[in-house]
């Protein structure tokens, strides 16, 4: 579900006040985003927003998370709108709840 070495990696390479900014911003913005999918959105903002939770993902270890945007954005590249918008939350739900958890485990 998370790459910890990646997490652990970035950490190490920015530092632990930078790294607490950094989940801050990824918690809030992908929030926001995972909020605003609908399977009523048109093709193209359905395949930017998943582009950007898949980069988002990507970038602190969400690596379920990033698959199943990375899926969600070649349908929506294609027209599809039938994306699988309830796992896309499902994942982003329990994938937030155990990074959360294993970070106050860590910072303990």
């Amino acid at each position: 579900m998370i790459d910890w070495v990646r997490v652990m990696d970035l950490r190490d390479e920015i530092g632990g006040e930078d790294f607490a900014e950094i989940v801050a911003m990824f918690l809030e913005e992908t929030g926001e985003v995972i909020a605003r999918l609908s399977p009523k959105s048109d093709a193209k903002t359905m395949e930017n927003d998943l582009h950007f939770l898949k980069g988002s993902a990507l970038n602190l270890g969400f690596e379920e998370l990033a698959r199943i945007c990375q899926a969600g954005e070649r349908l929506a590249a294609n027209g599809q709108v039938d994306v699988p918008l309830d796992a896309v939350r499902t994942s982003y739900e329990q994938s937030r709840a155990a990074f959360l958890a294993q970070i106050e485990q860590m910072a303990a």
